[in-house]
């Protein structure tokens, strides 16, 4: 038995971090804590922002994020890498190279596109994200914003939507799950539907997962992108299928925004209550 079979899996986020405590890694590690699973946090840029906005970013030097993934891989058993803003194409770069030998799971959430809908990265940065840093992933969790630019295919409809996604699979060899997350749908939709896409190699076609619930109203959704791609990843360790930690991260969010939905955290746009899961 080696040591990788003595020590027991982690997973690991590779995120911005946000001092108000809603998004990035802080998110992710609350996410981690309370589905029980121990997660470790590399730092790719530090933000000023808060429930009104992201007021300034600063990345990290790329060759010290490059050793921040060095130094946890070569002391944790890291099964599964969540991977959220990147900031920079040179970030880009030291991440996918230090990631070029890693055989586990990688799940990048796209950070994009602001919830305010302005652009985080230039055309050259979304270049350097379809070209480098999706080719290592093994799933990723777009929002219905953000495929479009991922796919460069236009995303309107829902065949749009499955064409898009079945682009992606067809590009990149690792890619296994496309999971697309449908709360940016419009917001008179009464219903949210979220989907797990892969293709089914057997017959030749995409396998599609919908899981459709109600749209709750509700001023707390900062964060919620993060949440989910880290209870996919937590799940995804504890349950070890693409369809069962996409079912139950769903149903987490359901509950987590039911619990946050009445409180007020801040000024603009809340954050969910991750601590009122272990409370419940």
């Amino acid at each position: 038995m080696g040591i990788e079979d003595e020590i027991e899996k982690t997973v690991l986020s590779i995120a911005g971090s946000d001092p108000s405590g809603g998004a990035g890694i802080q998110a992710d590690l609350k996410t981690f804590t309370v589905l029980g699973v121990y997660g470790g946090a590399v730092i790719t840029c530090l933000t000023a922002q808060n429930t009104q906005g992201v007021f300034s970013v600063e990345p990290v030097t790329p060759s010290f994020v490059k050793e921040q993934i060095k130094c946890v891989l070569n002391d944790l058993n890291v099964s599964h890498i969540k991977i959220g803003m990147v900031g920079t194409i040179p970030i880009i770069e030291n991440i996918c190279e230090q990631l070029a030998d890693f055989s586990g799971e990688i799940i990048y959430d796209p950070i994009l596109v602001s919830s305010s809908g302005h652009a985080l990265m230039d055309e050259n940065g979304y270049d350097a994200v379809r070209q480098l840093l999706l080719k290592i992933c093994t799933v990723i969790t777009p929002n219905l914003p953000e495929l479009p630019i991922l796919s460069e295919r236009n995303c309107t409809d829902q065949n749009e939507i499955f064409a898009a996604a079945e682009s992606l699979l067809d590009k990149h060899e690792k890619l296994r799950t496309v999971i697309i997350k449908g709360g940016h749908s419009q917001p008179e939709d009464k219903m949210v539907n979220d989907y797990l896409i892969k293709q089914d190699a057997e017959e030749n076609k995409l396998n599609i997962i919908r899981e459709s619930h109600p749209r709750l109203e509700t001023r707390n959704t900062h964060g919620t992108g993060c949440t989910f791609s880290s209870a996919f990843t937590a799940y995804h360790l504890l349950a070890g299928d693409d369809t069962t930690a996409f079912r139950k991260a769903v149903s987490f969010m359901d509950e987590l925004l039911t619990l946050s939905a009445s409180r007020d955290i801040g000024c603009g746009t809340g954050p969910l209550l991750h601590h009122l899961v272990l409370k419940g």
